[in-house]
C-alpha cells in the first residue's frame, strides 16, 4: 500500500492544478514524493457537499503520475460530460479525491453468474468491455451499489446496453485502488443560491 505521504503528494497535485487553472493567488506547487515521476494511473474524483461534482480518470499506466493527477484532475473539473465546467466560486467547496489504480487483470469468466460470484464488493473496480464499448466503476461505487447485480446492471447501462444485456463475448477485467480524499467539508458552508 502506498504511503499517506504519497497520498498528500497526490492531493497536493490535483488541488495545485485546479488553483493554477484558476489562477488562485499564491497556488500552491505541484506535491513532493519520488513517486510522482514514475508511470501510473489515477482517477481524480470531484465532490461538493458529499455530492459528485465530476470525476475522470486513466485505466492503465501510460504517462509519469504527477502529469496523470494533474490532467485528470483538469479533466474532472472542466470535461466530465455530465456536468458543467467547474466556476472559479466553487473552487474552496469543492473536495478532491485521489484513487491510485493497480493495473486491471483479466477476469475470465463462464457467464454473468460466475462474474456475479466472483466479485468482490467493496474490493474490485470493474471494466466492461465489448466491441469497442467500455466503461468502468472504481470500487467505491459499490458503496452505493452493494449487490454485485445492481452493480453489473449500472456498469451495462454506462457502457450504453441494457442491464439484462449478456453476451460471450462481454470481456471484464478487475483492479483494485488506493484513495486518498480531503478532509469533508461543513455543511453549513453552504452558498444560498
Amino acid at each position: 500500500m502506498p504511503s499517506t505521504d504519497l497520498g498528500g503528494a497526490l492531493l497536493h497535485t490535483a488541488r495545485a492544478a485546479l488553483a493554477a487553472a484558476f489562477e488562485r493567488a499564491g497556488a500552491a506547487a505541484a506535491g513532493h514524493h519520488a513517486a510522482l515521476e514514475a508511470h501510473g494511473a489515477t482517477f481524480v474524483t470531484l465532490t461538493q457537499y458529499g455530492e459528485l461534482r465530476g470525476c475522470i480518470g486513466t485505466l492503465e499506466a501510460h504517462r509519469p503520475l504527477r502529469e496523470d493527477v494533474e490532467e485528470n484532475a483538469l479533466a474532472a473539473a472542466f470535461r466530465d460530460p455530465r456536468f458543467a465546467p467547474l466556476a472559479a466560486a466553487e473552487f474552496e467547496i469543492t473536495r478532491v479525491e485521489v484513487s491510485l489504480l493497480s493495473a486491471p487483470a483479466p477476469l475470465p469468466i463462464a457467464g454473468e453468474d460466475d462474474l456475479l460470484q466472483r466479485l468482490r464488493p467493496g474490493v474490485d473496480g470493474v471494466v466492461l468491455a465489448w466491441r469497442g464499448r467500455r466503461a468502468t466503476f472504481l470500487p467505491q461505487v459499490w458503496e452505493s451499489l452493494a449487490e454485485p447485480r445492481d452493480f453489473i446492471a449500472a456498469l451495462k447501462r454506462k457502457a450504453g446496453l441494457g442491464p439484462g444485456f449478456w453476451a460471450d463475448d462481454l470481456r471484464f477485467s478487475r483492479y483494485t485502488v488506493d484513495k486518498f480524499k480531503e478532509p469533508e467539508l461543513h455543511r453549513q458552508a453552504v452558498p444560498s443560491s
